[in-house]
């Protein structure tokens, strides 16, 4: 394109590329403030991210450490260019002292054996549990007790409580390198998310009954983007997964009018941090965060509202109000965590969907609702305690990973196992399944002498917990034993919202939903419907007992009742039940979208390769593979 910009109005530049020089960076970045002093003081703040980090390879926790392979690479990322400006600054200027600024002065990620240690340069701590009892700020309550009677109670660690052996099915538990299925997660986590919801709407109650113009705040952090997804559509949405109850959290509901919930992607955050966003509403979503829990803006001397740059060209482009835009959120669903230094004091509630596996990641998460809500001194001179519920976020859990002592064992003898081609005529074919159903033509029936009964056990999914406020134990370390105030989360609050006919009717609507998708089925929804409610019904009255400390509203919040009425949501089999059409229908596959099927010795393309085994091998004529030394042919 020929022209100038600064001439032309027709031209437009949309961006600029050039490598930024020493001086340049330095005249950008300390502007006319500094100007050409030298001999600078530097304060870090963050300074977790502002170190060397000696790039290793990639081990298995790393996914689990920052949640999504984007995560670890910004991470890494963003400390290199950190210290690289200060390089940068010290060679045209000179450091002549830094100051490192950080709540969790922890080494992170990739740095060998000092991984979660501290940094051997700090001079003054001034721990989370020193601000806890200072009451500076909130007190982090865990879950200590629950009616399992585990030594660690189920919802402490709520990632590891659902990924316990025999919970998940293998198809929701995904693979060795793969995370379970959101809906498989959802199952099982609906239960603490709706206990802690119910605290919260009794929260919202007696702030709007206090005169405070403020809403709770109620975070749930989530291993990935899908996760988060499903967690946001449920809660924010109404759009329930098959098997899983409608959360009726109408606190959270969002509507034309009224944004009660959001979904803060990390990538979202980054985009915005360095003045990269790619869209108008990414811009917007940061305001709403920066805004969470602030009823109006700062004005000047003359009452005048102070925006911050760019909100209101960005709210009368998008025909938005000039109100803080996060000023009614509620509910934030956010994947990995929320960045540091964000800053709301009216949080109340957390849950944490994904596995911790750091005392960092830990701090830094509750950390996001330890900011209290008043500072105002009592008339004992004191300020008053304020409470923050934790679930999920283990504050304990710190990873070493232990080297076996003692002498290795002999290695185990191995063969080459492969595929010959000359007995490619012997390759094995087969279907990739992803269940059988039956066909539906006229009425549906259940053979109830065939169909189990459920028990609601307290031991597999507590209704009940006792959480405490953290102390400090003798070695320093946080601690959930000593004195302190028990207090218990029950599932009562959510009782008093749900009805045994709600859950009748839920469950029905997802087994005809069911009956509708398959293509053998030529009843209608009136028709089925009705069928389905009249079986569910039953099957709630007469099949599905609940051992104390229970309610007749607790069957709603059990994953185990989408066995109801012999169907097979939420990934759990029909049970013994038959379902029987006009003609008693033969089962139908489903076959599992998007794949080929099975072809031969562990499939292609590695059949070409072969697999190494340590199995004692015998001679099959009629096989399409071999093995080195001719053991199998």
């Amino acid at each position: 394109m020929k022209g100038d910009p600064a001439q032309d109005d027709t031209l437009q530049v949309r961006s600029r590329r050039y490598v930024e020089s020493d001086t340049a960076l330095l005249n950008r970045i300390l502007g006319r403030d500094i100007g050409g002093k030298q001999n600078l003081l530097v304060m870090n703040d963050e300074a977790h991210h502002a170190y060397r980090i000696k790039r290793e390879e990639a081990d298995e926790d790393e996914e689990d450490e920052f949640g999504e392979a984007e995560e670890a690479e910004e991470f890494f990322k963003e400390a290199t260019v950190w210290i690289d400006g200060l390089d940068r600054i010290h060679k045209q200027r000179g450091i002549n002292f830094c100051v490192d600024l950080s709540a969790t002065p922890y080494f992170l990620g990739r740095v060998g054996q000092q991984t979660n240690r501290p940094f051997p340069w700090v001079v003054s701590d001034f721990s989370l549990m020193d601000a806890i009892e200072s009451g500076l700020v909130k007190i982090p309550q865990l879950a200590i007790r629950d009616t399992r009677g585990a030594e660690i109670p189920g919802y402490f660690n709520i990632w590891r409580w659902i990924l316990q052996p025999g919970r998940l099915t293998p198809a929701e538990r995904g693979g060795k390198h793969a995370a379970p299925k959101p809906e498989a997660v959802l199952k099982w986590a609906h239960t603490p998310i709706g206990m802690l919801a119910g605290l919260w709407e009794a929260e919202f109650k007696a702030w709007q009954a206090s005169g405070e113009a403020r809403p709770p705040v109620f975070i749930l952090v989530c291993k990935n983007t899908a996760l988060a997804n499903v967690v946001f559509d449920w809660l924010a949405n109404g759009n329930c997964p098959s098997g899983i109850p409608p959360a009726k959290i109408e606190g959270f509901r969002n509507t034309p009018t009224e944004t009660n919930t959001i979904i803060v992607h990390s990538k979202v955050v980054h985009e915005t941090d360095t003045g990269q966003a790619r869209s108008d509403e990414a811009r917007w979503m940061r305001f709403t965060l920066d805004t969470v829990g602030k009823t109006s803006w700062p004005v000047d001397s003359q009452g005048r509202e102070l925006y911050p740059e760019g909100f209101a060209d960005l709210a009368k482009k998008l025909d938005r109000p000039l109100h803080p835009p996060g000023r009614d959120v509620r509910c934030i669903v956010s994947v990995g965590m929320l960045t540091e230094g964000w800053d709301c004091s009216t949080v109340t509630h957390i849950i944490g969907l994904r596995p911790f596996m750091s005392q960092l990641l830990c701090e830094q998460v509750v950390g996001r609702g330890l900011r209290r809500a008043s500072y105002d001194v009592g008339e004992d001179g004191l300020m008053r305690e304020e409470v923050a519920k934790v679930f999920g976020v283990p504050f304990e859990v710190v990873p070493f990973k232990a080297n076996p002592g003692g002498a290795p064992p002999p290695p185990v003898k191995r063969f080459h196992v492969h595929a010959l081609p000359e007995r490619a005529h012997l390759e094995i074919r087969f279907p990739r399944v992803e269940g059988y159903t039956q066909a539906v033509r006229n009425r549906v029936t259940v053979d109830w002498t065939n169909v189990p009964p459920v028990l609601i056990k307290p031991d597999q999914i507590p209704p009940e917990v006792e959480v405490k406020g953290l102390n400090l134990s003798n070695r320093g370390r946080p601690s959930l034993l000593g004195p302190g105030r028990v207090d218990q989360v029950t599932l009562q609050e959510r009782r008093a919202t749900l009805r045994v006919q709600e859950l009748v009717f839920d469950v029905a609507r997802g087994l005809t939903r069911e009956f509708i998708e398959q293509r053998g089925c030529a009843v209608p929804p009136h028709v089925l419907f009705p069928q389905m409610a009249a079986i569910v019904d039953r099957y709630v009255r007469e099949e599905v007992a609940v051992q104390p400390p229970g309610g007749c509203a607790r069957p709603a919040l059990c994953p185990l009742l989408r066995l109801a009425g012999g169907g097979a949501a939420g990934g759990h089999p029909p049970g013994r039940g038959q379902r029987r059409g006009a003609g008693s229908p033969a089962l139908r596959a489903v076959a599992r979208p998007r794949l080929h099927a099975g072809r031969g010795f562990l499939d292609q393309p590695r059949s070409a390769r072969g697999a190494e085994v340590a199995r004692q091998l015998r001679r099959r004529r009629h096989a399409q593979v071999g093995a080195a030394g001719g053991l199998l042919h």
